[in-house]
């Protein structure tokens, strides 16, 4: 009896591992984007207001972001920010609308020796998840909710604002607890 015992925990055990593995390389939970983006509107700068840490940010304020409509319908991302003690930091790149998915659905590529050499791997997803009427609030993620930034116009946004764009990035499943307040990341004035 107990031996049967054993073997059923055992048995119980593995099916939930497998259960657990099968659900981990399944897929990522849908991930709703908005209907329609303008590209044309979506050009310009924008400011960001908070992020998932990243490697390729550490150490970067006052980033922003500027987009340029190109004449073969991809999009040039110049991404900047600003470094302690540093000469701000800049990464050019190419983002191009994924077929069918009413420009709320964007590749983009980093300009440098890597992509050039293997550009599919490095080519990463951009979903518009959140869009203001008025091109003002951006909220941008991807399927695995690894990446996660919340744009904006301007440099800040009050903490209503602010508040409203993290719910709905947390409704979308996204770690909004780990997110870094673009405020908070500047040094402290010397």
């Amino acid at each position: 009896m107990f031996i049967s015992s054993i073997a059923r925990a055992t048995r119980l055990l593995a099916i939930a591992l497998i259960g657990g593995l099968l659900s981990a390389c399944g897929g990522d939970k849908p991930l709703a984007t908005v209907d329609q983006v303008d590209l044309q509107r979506y050009t310009g700068t924008w400011h960001e207001i908070a992020r998932l840490p990243q490697w390729f940010q550490r150490g970067c304020y006052d980033s922003t972001a500027t987009y340029t409509l190109n004449d073969d319908g991809t999009m040039k991302v110049v991404n900047r920010c600003q470094r302690e003690d540093d000469e701000p930091s800049e990464a050019q790149g190419t983002a191009r609308v994924v077929p069918d998915s009413s420009n709320a659905k964007l590749k983009v590529r980093f300009d440098n020796w890597v992509s050039k050499l293997i550009p599919t791997i490095t080519e990463g997803n951009y979903w518009i998840l959140a869009l203001d009427k008025d091109y003002q609030t951006v909220v941008i993620g991807e399927p695995s909710r690894e990446y996660l930034w919340i744009l904006a116009r301007q440099p800040e946004l009050n903490d209503d604002q602010y508040q409203a764009l993290v719910q709905v990035a947390d409704d979308k499943g996204f770690p909004v607890d780990q997110l870094l307040r673009n405020r908070n990341l500047r040094p402290e004035p010397q």
